[in-house]
């Protein structure tokens, strides 16, 4: 096991991420461990890889993430905007919303509720 700091140190215990959409991860998951498996499920479901990052902004209380993703079935990946917005407290990230370009082939790939 690593000692390298991962993405998920910054995350506060009660990290809550706000999903979108009409999928079956869409709505809010509370708390640091079920917002990283929600994380995780979405990245497995739409085969989501990050681009590059596009911009940043951040202040004492929120930040924005402005990336650019590729996503899709095997042969048919195509890449899109994502905009995750943060609220911050006590130096961690406390809640996220992610926003996405195409919200509905977001929730083609990811499947119904």
């Amino acid at each position: 096991m690593s000692n390298d700091p991962s993405i998920f140190d910054l995350y506060h215990p009660a990290f809550t991420l706000h999903y979108f959409g009409r999928n079956a991860l869409s709505g809010d998951h509370v708390g640091k461990d079920a917002s990283i498996r929600a994380l995780s499920e979405l990245s497995r479901r739409t085969r989501a890889k990050l681009v590059r990052v596009l911009d940043t902004a951040a202040g004492d209380n929120h930040g924005v993430l402005i990336s650019r993703i590729r996503l899709g079935r095997e042969g048919a990946e195509v890449e899109m905007d994502r905009v995750m917005t943060y609220t911050i407290e006590n130096a961690q990230l406390r809640e996220c919303w992610q926003f996405n370009q195409h919200q509905d082939l977001i929730d083609e790939l990811v499947g119904p509720t």
